[in-house]
């Protein structure tokens, strides 16, 4: 095998090597002549096909096996010492027992193909925010994903040096070849999937799945599990997060993060569109941040994916133009459906689908077929650098400073369009609050509200209560009038017709403008016993066709839907035996305001 001057990672590999069997072992590059030989291999191999290279070149699609095609939330762990310390929202299992288990899936698993050495980078190289990981995998498919997604190969080996921190990611699709069987396109266990993690020690361990968050293990296993408890450790915040840089006319640049649950519009948000004359947006990340103080005592944050894993369906050039105008080469779909001239479609895409498609599965299609054409997670996985919006300083290895933070969820009703906290306690309640209504693509029951606290509910690599209270913690390190403003959002609300009061998409700007005036001071509110909310002419609505009920509807904190939203959150928070006394302070704060506005 290769050896590196790094003797604790050349041992490590060797130990996987002897337990996993592989018929050789690669240590990648990460350069585009390795990756052009990958994807001639897995389009060899039916993995990959091919796309117009005219319409789209330099573009793949890949099929995933039927039982291989989102994160196995229910078979993912926190493998942390403590049962305490992976808390009442993750699952756990004990490190020795779940290492045991595994070990054993994992012998001889990479029988008869490649392992793969993936040095990885989380965050540019030369950052201090960087992190390094090393993976090991038997899937081409991953390796070249992991070129896009991360900074991957040679420079990062250079970067570790002979004894530096890593972390260790293990992954394996469990599905030994012997001599002359015939591989599938899509390896994988159908029956046996398990990804966990480590907390203590810094591992990761992925067996069975080939797909997105389950093997790309830098993204949400890395980036936020692990992340979040080196964060922890560290006094700094791992978060779930989209970045963006926002400049309006004749003012200088800002930068804001926001944290929406799946469905709320995370991504199209990073790349919007705004509709307000000379305001211009620039996406920094569309899905992870990590912030940390800097000299000047803000917080700086950086986006530590180098590329986008996103969801295809509902992407189109009328809710996302920026996402689409990136999507037109070097990309590689999973999951989405295939025309007859090698283009991709997908539901959402325009209004009407072509007389003939072959679906996610390898099946003839047409419009009056009963299935969807395209996975309802089918994804595009491509380098951020393509995006027409990306900010110049995307990459800068300080990062950027945030002046605002959002936080927000798809509600019907009870919360407005935009509330500004008083404070940062009082911005971590309401992000501890965060919910959405599940949608008829969701699993559960139609509108039932779902607790996704700053959405990291599957992410947080610990105890949540503990995670609510590093966040107090942090706004406790810092300067109060250097902090981020806190903001909670919805751009869901319903009119009693059932149709959506605010247009959303590129009109979110006007939210987002309130947002910077309140940071800049010049922007009115009235203080409601839910925070700061937006005066009716504070908000800047022109060219909007929306009617004057419609604004207020739009902006009213109503007492009965309150104190039934209190209710609630207090049955939320009684899942969290560790929950800081400040949040109970801050509901109890919430409870008697109501009570007084009632009494009134």
């Amino acid at each position: 095998m290769n050896t590196t001057k790094h003797p604790g990672l050349d041992a490590w590999v060797e130990e996987w090597e002897s337990t996993c069997s592989p018929a050789r072992v690669v240590w990648c590059d990460g350069s585009q002549r390795e990756f052009d030989a990958l994807c001639r291999e897995l389009v060899a191999a039916g993995t990959l096909v091919p796309l117009d290279q005219q319409t789209c070149p330099g573009s793949f699609l890949a099929r995933s096996d039927p039982s291989d095609v989102a994160r196995v939330e229910e078979q993912t762990f926190i493998c942390s010492n403590s049962a305490d310390n992976a808390g009442p929202t993750n699952n756990w299992c004990d490190p020795n027992e779940m290492r045991a288990k595994l070990r054993h899936w994992f012998r001889g698993s990479m029988a008869g193909r490649t392992m793969y050495v993936v040095p990885f980078c989380m965050g540019p190289i030369d950052s201090p925010f960087a992190r390094i990981g090393v993976q090991l995998t038997d899937s081409p498919y991953v390796v070249v994903s992991m070129r896009i997604m991360t900074r991957m190969g040679r420079s990062v080996l250079e970067a570790l040096g002979t004894d530096g921190e890593f972390v260790r990611c293990v992954h394996s699709v469990g599905a030994p070849l012997t001599p002359g069987e015939v591989d599938v396109p899509w390896p994988c266990d159908p029956e046996t999937k398990c990804i966990a993690h480590f907390p203590e020690s810094r591992e990761i361990w992925s067996y069975g799945s080939g797909y997105g968050g389950n093997a790309l293990l830098g993204k949400k296993c890395l980036a936020l599990r692990i992340a979040s408890v080196i964060a922890r450790d560290e006094g700094w915040l791992a978060e779930h997060m989209l970045i963006l840089a926002v400049t309006p006319p004749g003012r200088p640049k800002r930068y804001v993060a926001a944290a929406f649950p799946s469905a709320c519009g995370k991504t199209n948000m990073a790349m919007m569109v705004p509709t307000l004359p000379g305001w211009r947006v620039e996406t920094v990340g569309d899905d992870i941040a990590w912030l940390r103080f800097g000299d000047d005592g803000r917080l700086w944050a950086v986006n530590p994916e180098s590329g986008f894993f996103g969801v295809a369906p509902g992407t189109s050039i009328a809710t996302n133009p920026v996402a689409m105008a990136t999507l037109k080469s070097d990309v590689i779909f999973t999951n989405v459906a295939l025309t007859d001239d090698l283009n991709v479609w997908w539901e959402g895409m325009d209004s009407d689908p072509p007389p003939h498609l072959t679906d996610w599965r390898g099946h003839d299609w047409t419009p009056e077929s009963h299935l969807p054409a395209a996975h309802p997670n089918a994804r595009f996985t491509v380098a951020a650098a393509q995006c027409p919006s990306i900010a110049p300083e995307w990459e800068d290895p300080n990062g950027v400073p945030i002046s605002a933070i959002l936080f927000g969820g798809r509600r019907a009703t009870t919360v407005p369009l935009i509330v500004q906290a008083r404070s940062w306690a009082h911005g971590v309640f309401l992000a501890s609050t965060m919910a959405s209504e599940r949608t008829a693509a969701a699993a559960g029951t139609v509108g039932e509200v779902r607790r996704d606290p700053f959405a990291m509910l599957p992410f947080c690599g610990y105890h949540m209560g503990d995670y609510f209270a590093h966040w107090l913690a942090v706004g406790a390190l810092g300067d109060p009038a250097r902090l981020p403003a806190l903001f909670f959002v919805n751009w869901f609300r319903k009119g009693n017709d059932g149709q959506f009061l605010w247009p959303g998409y590129g009109e979110n700007s006007r939210a987002l403008a309130w947002a910077l005036g309140r940071v800049e001071a010049n922007a009115a509110a009235v203080d409601s016993p839910i925070g700061y909310v937006p005066t009716p002419g504070s908000l800047d609505l022109g060219g909007l066709d929306l009617a004057d009920a419609a604004v207020e509807s739009l902006l009213r904190v109503d007492p009965a839907e309150w104190i039934a939203e209190v209710q609630a959150i207090k049955t939320h928070y009684g899942t969290f035996d560790r929950l800081p006394i400040e949040l109970r302070e801050e509901l109890h704060a919430l409870e008697q305001a109501f009570a007084v506005e009632q009494t009134g």
